[in-house]
């Protein structure tokens, strides 16, 4: 393929990329901001010290 072309394809395709993320942007501003929050709630859960079983296993 002729480097021209391509370069010209390739310009196209990118710009309707970011005609479509841009769309995708407009339609769901805080999704990512849930999902992030979501995540750091999940992560403070995780990372809470939980208490000590009352007969820990015994091993030989």
């Amino acid at each position: 393929m002729h480097s021209d072309i391509h370069f010209l394809l390739h310009a196209h395709r990118s710009s309707e990329l970011r005609r479509e993320a841009a769309a995708l942007r407009a339609v769901r501003p805080g999704m990512r901001h849930r999902v992030g929050w979501a995540m750091v709630e999940l992560g403070l859960r995780l990372a809470q010290a939980r208490p000590a079983p009352a007969r820990a296993a015994r091993t030989a």
